[in-house]
């Protein structure tokens, strides 16, 4: 069951859309110009202001295509990607985003306070606000004790939180992680997990893309899972998750005998009914059933 709700509130209450793809798709081909592969397909997706959304799907399904179009790192082949209103290809709308890649390349001699220094000074920051920025977040990723360590001498979880520091230093208002708990023990998971719902009710945008769908379910507002470059399945986590077939009911002071009662006699028995809803399933027996049948029957599209 999902346990940190993040997708039993979402700040997306202004319905503001952030992010938008319209008929996006990417093919790349070959030295001739021939198709060589079609890595996404037709994608329609918004990303609304304020709400957590997760990217899902296995390796080949056009997750990190997507990305990269969204960032302008990469030309669609048709359609076309929208960020804050502008094309995905305009410089104009980097200074609002933050990025954390799968693999951090930072500069390995660098301390922690050097390098968030270092890309403040990208974003043409004074030097008393790289010096409070910085502070600020080499204590908010827990780094603190280790803030003038050069990174060569980090662990893979420690590069994961100052790679995320780094991506905060500009305080964008969209934030998009790639594998953000990748290295990081179960504390350290969880911390991570609690700072992107901080940064959700700090009224931050995220999306975020994970292969660890424990995590995506205790984060995420709603998600989107490809297979192949098509869209599968999008849609809240609590309603994509529910068994509407199953109904399940759950009492308290009732005995053995009337537990054995249907339904409509709790009342007559004295019980007290507490809940009567849908079961959920969990985002991995979601996953795995949308692979599969997407196997089965391809060129399905969302509900």
């Amino acid at each position: 069951m999902v346990t940190n709700s993040g997708s039993t509130t979402s700040g997306a209450s202004t319905g503001e859309v952030v992010i938008e793809t319209r008929n996006l798709s990417k093919i790349y081909r070959d030295f001739w110009g021939r198709q060589k592969v079609r890595a996404l397909k037709s994608l329609d997706m918004e990303v609304r202001r304020g709400e957590i959304f997760g990217l899902l799907g296995p390796n080949g399904s056009g997750k990190s295509t997507t990305i990269k179009l969204i960032l302008g790192l990469l030309f669609p082949t048709s359609g076309e990607a929208l960020v804050f209103g502008y094309d995905s290809t305009n410089v104009v709308k980097n200074e609002r985003i933050g990025f954390l890649p799968e693999e951090s390349y930072l500069y390995k001699f660098l301390n922690a306070e050097e390098t968030l220094d270092f890309y403040g000074r990208l974003f043409d920051m004074s030097p008393e606000k790289r010096r409070q920025r910085t502070q600020e977040l080499i204590e908010m990723v827990g780094l603190g004790w280790a803030k003038r360590r050069q990174l060569k001498e980090y662990s893979k979880g420690m590069t994961r939180r100052i790679g995320l520091a780094q991506a905060l230093i500009n305080d964008p208002e969209l934030i998009i992680l790639d594998e953000p708990t990748t290295g990081l023990d179960p504390i350290g998971t969880r911390e991570m997990k609690d700072l992107i719902l901080k940064l959700r009710d700090e009224g931050k945008t995220v999306l975020m893309c994970s292969h660890l769908l424990a995590d995506v379910q205790d984060v995420c507002d709603r998600i989107a899972i490809l297979h192949q470059g098509e869209l599968k399945e999008m849609g809240r986590v609590d309603s994509l998750l529910q068994v509407t077939d199953v109904t399940q009911i759950r009492t308290q002071g009732l005995s053995e005998e009337a537990q054995r009662e249907i339904r409509e006699i709790i009342n007559k028995h004295g019980g007290n009914l507490l809940a009567v809803d849908n079961p959920t399933t969990t985002l991995e027996d979601l996953f795995l059933s949308i692979v599969k049948d997407s196997e089965a029957r391809p060129g399905r599209r969302a509900r």
